[in-house]
C-alpha cells in the first residue's frame, strides 16, 4: 500500500541504529556525528503476526508471506530546522512524505556519543523537534492564507472553506498545539485538514531509547516522558542491534536470557501499524498463507482490490471466515461444515483477522 512511518529525532539519539536493526541491514549509516544520514533510507519490515503460522498449519500451506510496513530513516533534525538550519528544509520535506512519525528520544548516557544539545534531556529534545514541526506548519498556513484570500474574495467555495478553517487553526498552532489535536466536527472539515498535509497532523509514537540495563525498568528520563501526552515505547537500540545480528533461530533464546518476552522492534512495528489505522486480513490455501494490509473501515471490494484490481472490478462476494472460527473449527472445511463460512457482499466492512476467498467475474 506504500504506507510509511518516518523515524525522526535529533542527531545521535539512535535513529539509524534502530532502523538498521528494524531492517536487519546496514543500509543506514550509524556514525556518531550529525547529518550522517543525508538521504532517507527506506526499509520494508515484516509485521509480526502469530496468526500466520496457525492459519498456515491448518491450511497445510507450502509458504507463509507476511504483510509489510515501510519505515523511512530520516536524518536528524536540529534546532532551527524550520529556518533551514542543518539540512532542515530537506529533512522537513522527507517528513512531509510519510504518513506517521516514530520519534526516537535518547534516554541513555554515553560519553562516547556526544549529544547535539548538550546534557541528556528527552523532554527538551521532544520539544525541540515538535517546535520545529509547528513552526514549519505555521509558515505553511501563512502562505496558504495569503494565496487563498484572493480566491475567497471571488466567492470560490473551496477557498472560503479552507480559509475559514485556517483562521481557526492558525492560533491553535501558535498556542503550541499540534494539528492532530485540532477539533474538527464534520467530515468535510477533516478532509480540508488532511488536504493541508501539515507535519503536526501526522500520528506520532515516541520511542524512548534506553540502555540495555534499563529496557525493562525505564529510568527518570522515560518516566518524565510518560507524564506527557502520547504513547511511549521503551526500546534499547543496542539490544535490538545485537538481536538482529544473530541467526533467527537464536534470537528468541537471547531475548529470554535478558528477561524479555519479545523484541522491542516487534512492539514498534505493531504500534506503527496501529498508528496508521491499519488491519490485517488473510488468504490461505495449499500454495500459501498470506497476510494483507488494509485501512480500518474499508469494505470487502477494497480488500479484493489490494490483491488485484480485477478482483475489485469484478467483485461478486467474499467467502469469509473469522480467524477465531478458522482455528476453532480446524480450518476451512471445518468452518464450512459448522456454518461459520459467510458470504459477504459489497457493503461488508472488513474486520481484522478475516480470512477471505473472493468470488469475481473474470
Amino acid at each position: 500500500m506504500g504506507l510509511k512511518c518516518g523515524i525522526v529525532g535529533l542527531p545521535n539519539v539512535g535513529k539509524s541504529t534502530l532502523f538498521n536493526a528494524l531492517t536487519q541491514t546496514a543500509a543506514a549509516q550509524a556514525a556518531n556525528y550529525p547529518f550522517c544520514t543525508i538521504d532517507p533510507n527506506v526499509g520494508r519490515i515484516a509485521v509480526p503476526d502469530f496468526r500466520l503460522g496457525q492459519i498456515a498449519q491448518l491450511a497445510q500451506s507450502r509458504e507463509i508471506i507476511p504483510t509489510f510496513l515501510e519505515v523511512v530513516d530520516i536524518a536528524g533534525l536540529v534546532r532551527g530546522a524550520s529556518q533551514g538550519e542543518g539540512l532542515g528544509n530537506q529533512f522537513l520535506g522527507h517528513i512531509r512524505e510519510v504518513e506517521a512519525i516514530l520519534h526516537v528520544l535518547r534516554c541513555f548516557e554515553d560519553t562516547d556519543i556526544p549529544h547535539v544539545e548538550g546534557p541528556i534531556d528527552p523532554v527538551r529534545d521532544r520539544e525541540v523537534v515538535e517546535t520545529e514541526l509547528l513552526l514549519a506548519d505555521l509558515e505553511s498556513c501563512a502562505r496558504r492564507e495569503t494565496a487563498l484570500t484572493k480566491k475567497a474574495r471571488g466567492k470560490d467555495p473551496e477557498a472560503e472553506q479552507t480559509l475559514s478553517l485556517l483562521h481557526k487553526l492558525h492560533p491553535f498552532l501558535e498556542d503550541g498545539k499540534p494539528a492532530r489535536d485540532f477539533p474538527v466536527s464534520s467530515e468535510d472539515g477533516r478532509k480540508v485538514l488532511r488536504g493541508l498535509h501539515l507535519l503536526t497532523s501526522k500520528p506520532i509514537l515516541y520511542i524512548a531509547n534506553v540502555s540495555e540495563e534499563e529496557v525493562g525498568t525505564g529510568n527518570a528520563w522515560t518516566k518524565a516522558l510518560q507524564q506527557l501526552p502520547g504513547q511511549v515505547l521503551l526500546v534499547s537500540a543496542a539490544i535490538e542491534a545485537e538481536v538482529a545480528a544473530l541467526p533467527v533461530q537464536e534470537q528468541q533464546g537471547y531475548l529470554q536470557a535478558l528477561g524479555l518476552k519479545e523484541s522491542g522492534l516487534a512492539r514498534v512495528v505493531r504500534a506503527g501499524y496501529a498508528l496508521l489505522d491499519l488491519l490485517t486480513f488473510f488468504t490461505a490455501g495449499p500454495k500459501e498463507t498470506r497476510a494483507w494490509t488494509l485501512r480500518c473501515g474499508a469494505k470487502a471490494p477494497e480488500a479484493a482490490g489490494v490483491i488485484h484490481t480485477d478482483f475489485e472490478e469484478g467483485f461478486i462476494c467474499a467467502e469469509t471466515i473469522s480467524f477465531a472460527d478458522f482455528i476453532a473449527c480446524g480450518g476451512e472445511n471445518g468452518a464450512r461444515n459448522a456454518g461459520k463460512a459467510r458470504l459477504e457482499g459489497r457493503a461488508y466492512i472488513v474486520q481484522d483477522g478475516d480470512i477471505f476467498h473472493f468470488r469475481f467475474n473474470r
